[in-house]
């Protein structure tokens, strides 16, 4: 099952603006209401690495990840490739799977990371690219994963 993170930064929000509506620091709100409306609505970059280690697992995606955790279009993709595993990019189990660093594009909406899996007992290495929304307003999902091209 998917963690949920606490948001401090929305009771921080909350909490400021109870101060101001009672007349209480009003001077403080700008600046903290400016620091929220950044960051507020979007996941952070620990959350989508959070995220990624639990949908992905050790060994690849259970059925609630695979269920709840996928965006409409990842549904329609995976639907259309029955014999390939979209979300591990593979045909096969891995022996295990990591989990790289998160980069995120606040401006476009999106959070990636390099997922790497190990193949054969670990002696074989596969990476790809999984892309996250960063929308926090929703739940967090993966929106799609790109296998990159072998060769």
């Amino acid at each position: 099952m998917f963690r949920t993170t606490a948001r401090p930064g929305r009771r921080r929000a909350f909490a400021v603006g109870c101060l101001a509506a009672l007349g209480i620091a009003a001077a403080a709100v700008p600046a903290a209401a400016a620091s929220t409306a950044a960051t507020g609505d979007r996941y952070t970059a620990e959350e989508i690495h959070t995220f990624l280690e639990d949908f992905y697992g050790e060994h690849g995606p259970g059925d609630f990840a695979r269920k709840y955790g996928i965006s409409p279009h990842l549904k329609e993709k995976v639907a259309a490739n029955p014999e390939f595993d979209v979300l591990l990019c593979a045909q096969n189990v891995p022996a295990s799977i990591d989990i790289g660093p998160v980069t995120t594009a606040q401006s476009a909406g999106v959070g990636w990371a390099t997922v790497s899996t190990y193949w054969n007992g670990g002696s074989d290495k596969a990476d790809f690219t999984a892309y996250v929304d960063l929308d926090a307003t929703r739940p967090i999902q993966l929106l799609d994963v790109d296998c990159g091209s072998e060769g």
